[in-house]
């Protein structure tokens, strides 16, 4: 018997995704332009899955993800992710809950941006999923990027390649 398949029996949800997951990527550009590319919609929409987004960047504040033209296509809404700001200190650290319209879970996002000499930015970035198992599946990265499966792995590895290249990666954004 695996570990997985021992956790999965011991803890009896059938989890078999981490409901805290950290991902960490280096970002050759300034803190204040990767901390802009996470909250404003002249970015957005170039990078990840590419949807607008618009932040209220105070406590309490709302948080929309909004679906694309190919989106809509496939039978979503008009929203994609929805949440409201917790802690905002620009460019530092951004946290937010984080609910995906096709799961209707409520999670956590933490963002934390450092700048190292040079223009480096380290940028971690934190979800808690606990009790959200589907969303926890869907955020880690394991399934086909091409069907939208990439989770964060890819939407961060499309916002290095926007902010260090200036274009898009390949299948990224609108």
């Amino acid at each position: 018997m695996s570990t997985n398949e021992t956790q999965t029996m011991t803890d009896g949800t059938g989890r078999d995704a981490p409901e805290i997951q950290v991902f960490k990527i280096y970002i050759e550009s300034p803190q204040q332009k990767v901390w802009d590319a996470i909250t404003s919609s002249e970015f957005s929409t170039k990078y990840g899955y590419g949807g607008e987004v618009s932040y209220d960047l105070t406590p309490g504040g709302d948080y929309v993800s909004h679906t694309t033209p190919a989106m809509k296509e496939m039978g979503m809404g008009d929203v994609a992710v929805t949440g409201r700001v917790i802690d905002a200190d620009p460019p530092n650290r951004l946290v937010q809950s984080w609910v995906a319209a096709w799961h209707n879970e409520e999670t956590t996002l933490t963002w934390d941006l450092k700048e190292y000499p040079g223009g480096l930015t380290c940028l971690t970035l934190t979800h808690d999923c606990t009790g959200a198992q589907s969303t926890a599946r869907d955020i880690e990265g394991s399934g086909d990027a091409s069907q939208g499966g990439g989770g964060w792995p890819w939407v961060l590895a499309s916002l290095k390649t926007l902010l260090e290249t200036g274009r898009p990666m390949v299948g990224a954004g609108e």
